[in-house]
């Protein structure tokens, strides 16, 4: 039988519906990965290292995500001229399929690079990076349409230009839903005046740390409620405490918690989360479904080591929740995550058929950190 991608939105496609379902901007970073470290080094000494693995990092591991959940995803980013580019440009177009028709290759322009140090169940980071060759909205002009696009709040390059349109402003216009994230702010500022920029959003997905500096809220539920006077969809994380969410456009508020599990390396997890997040809002899945799939998601993402390298597909989802269903003993725990998860049921297949799971990307072509 010839394999076939899972489509979780084959029935809403159209013949008039947009390009993609996801589009994105931002900055890809070569990520050199060094795992099973059984201590970081001291001044002049050396360790070894047990694994290592190399793959496109920064807003690639958002762009891999939402890819690899059958997502039809835009890059929009700079490239350098360098192999590390090339390496990232034909691991993104080949291997996980994203679209970079809005990207552009940029002669004598140093790629990002970040080394990352995971030991002791903590990671450390070493980054050299230069400022984009040009601004976002000058090198996409008008966005391809898209369903989604997913945005970082920046007061650098702000949602909203004044006389001259963003490009996520173009794309709303067209008629995405703006997804926006924000970034720690290590200033420790945290100005309030940033989430100004959230009219033009759909929704809002940060940290519970986050939240709370950003809205001065003291409890993440408290911050909650605050961005939901700004957002239809305000969702909340807070690592092993799970998430919690408020949807005002289907009037529902739900919390769900954390999954079980060891987590090695939180590289990318909120990327992860964030993908499932778009996927069930664009699927039109029940918010509790969204936030259960999305945690999912971000618990397989941690169990692994090395940002995209781990985010997970619909065969690594199917292989999770097969063993779930039919595999654990019965316990309070498992009968928990049978209730909550059960929707699964109607969108995996019991035998996946070309389903995607987690590619190793290494520059040696061989990546060894899965053991790890």
């Amino acid at each position: 039988m010839a394999a076939t991608a899972y489509d979780p939105l084959a029935g809403k496609r159209l013949p008039d519906s947009p390009e993609f379902d996801v589009f994105l901007y931002g900055t890809v970073f070569l990520d050199i990965v060094f795992t099973g470290l059984h201590a970081l080094p001291d001044a002049g000494t050396e360790v070894m290292a047990d694994g290592m693995g190399s793959c496109p990092g920064g807003i690639a591991n958002l762009a891999i995500a939402t890819s690899r959940l059958g997502l039809r995803t835009g890059l929009a980013a700079a490239f350098g001229d360098d192999d590390y580019a090339d390496f990232c440009w034909r691991t993104l177009a080949e291997q996980e399929s994203i679209d970079l028709s809005c990207s552009r290759r940029f002669a004598e322009w140093h790629s990002p690079v970040t080394v990352s140090l995971a030991a002791s169940g903590d990671r450390t980071m070493v980054t050299h990076s230069h400022a984009p060759p040009m601004a976002a909205t000058e090198m996409i002009g008008h966005p391809p349409r898209a369903r989604a696009v997913i945005v970082d709040l920046d007061e650098t390059e702000p949602l909203r230009r004044g006389e001259q349109a963003s490009w996520a402003e173009l794309a709303r216009t067209d008629g995405a839903l703006v997804f926006a994230d924000v970034g720690w702010d290590a200033s420790g500022n945290w100005p309030a005046s940033l989430l100004d920029q959230l009219e033009l959003a759909h929704a809002f997905m940060p940290n519970a740390g986050e939240a709370m500096a950003y809205t001065r809220t003291e409890t993440p539920r408290d911050a909650l409620y605050e961005l939901a006077d700004r957002v239809p969809l305000a969702v909340v994380t807070n690592g092993r405490h799970g998430a919690m969410a408020i949807d005002s456009s289907t009037g529902e508020e739900a919390e769900v918690p954390a999954l079980r599990v060891d987590a090695l390396d939180a590289t990318g997890a909120g990327d992860v989360f964030g993908a499932g997040i778009v996927l069930g809002t664009l699927a039109g899945w029940p918010l509790p479904h969204r936030l259960a799939f999305a945690g999912a998601c971000s618990a397989l993402a941690v169990q692994q080591f090395g940002g995209s390298l781990a985010a997970p597909g619909w065969g690594d989802i199917a292989d999770w929740w097969h063993a779930v269903r039919d595999g654990m003993n019965s316990c309070a725990y498992r009968e928990s995550l049978l209730r909550r998860y059960g929707f699964l049921d109607e969108l995996i297949p019991v035998f996946p058929v070309g389903a995607v799971r987690r590619a190793a990307a290494t520059i040696a072509r061989a990546a060894d950190v899965g053991d790890f």
